[in-house]
């Protein structure tokens, strides 16, 4: 006990919330108690509430984290490729990546998002994962801006609506691809990566400039 209270405080939450990952991933949120989250960490329950006043902080700091590599993966794709499909599907990419990391998670940021901050009623961790998805939602209006200047897509798209039903449709069709892996391998012979890249041409084409 002598050595963690040399270690900063900042060590000990990245530890539990470590921890906490690994249940969530085995279990589920719901299943985990805070019982089990200080076990598998190594710590007393009395303990772990000195770091994390609940379980709901612990996935809200778990959540943040895994949207701030989303955006990591999106704002790389739209930074090292040119042409406006290889960002499409670089951008596509990012989303299975992050699917296949944070399985938990995904489903939880498709879930209904906190953005009423007048009130004191959230975490700060709320706050910040619902501005890093405007800074995704931003990146995402970049590419969709280049490409109608390119002359690539629909000149006719309304920005926003499009940049919230391509969440919807391309988020859905990840989900999707998971729940059915089977049915979609036995019913279509098709493996899920093969499945994906089928729906997510059939959703590019949606946007495409028919000139093109």
């Amino acid at each position: 006990m002598a050595r963690r209270k040399k270690e900063p405080k900042s060590v000990h939450r990245e530890k539990i919330a470590s921890a906490a990952s690994v249940l969530f991933l085995e279990r589920g949120i719901a299943a985990t108690s805070m019982d089990d989250i200080a076990k598998a960490a190594g710590y007393s329950k009395a303990t772990l509430y000195v770091y994390f006043e609940n379980k709901e902080e612990i996935v809200g700091i778990l959540v943040l984290d895994s949207m701030k590599k989303l955006y990591y993966y999106i704002a790389s794709a739209l930074e090292q490729q040119q042409t406006t499909k290889e960002q499409y599907n670089f951008i596509c990419r990012g989303l299975v990546q992050y699917q296949e990391e944070f399985p938990v998670y995904f489903k939880m940021v498709l879930d209904k998002i906190n953005i009423d901050f007048e009130s004191h009623d959230y975490l700060p961790e709320e706050k910040e994962t619902y501005q890093i998805g405007e800074e995704i939602n931003e990146k995402i209006k970049e590419f969709l801006i280049s490409g109608i200047d390119k002359g690539d897509l629909r000149s006719d798209l309304k920005i926003m609506p499009t940049i919230f039903i391509f969440w919807g449709m391309l988020s859905g069709l990840i989900q999707l691809a998971e729940n059915k892996e089977e049915y979609i391998k036995k019913a279509m012979g098709l493996s899920k990566a093969q499945f994906l890249e089928h729906g997510f041409h059939m959703l590019y084409c949606s946007i495409v400039d028919s000139g093109e």
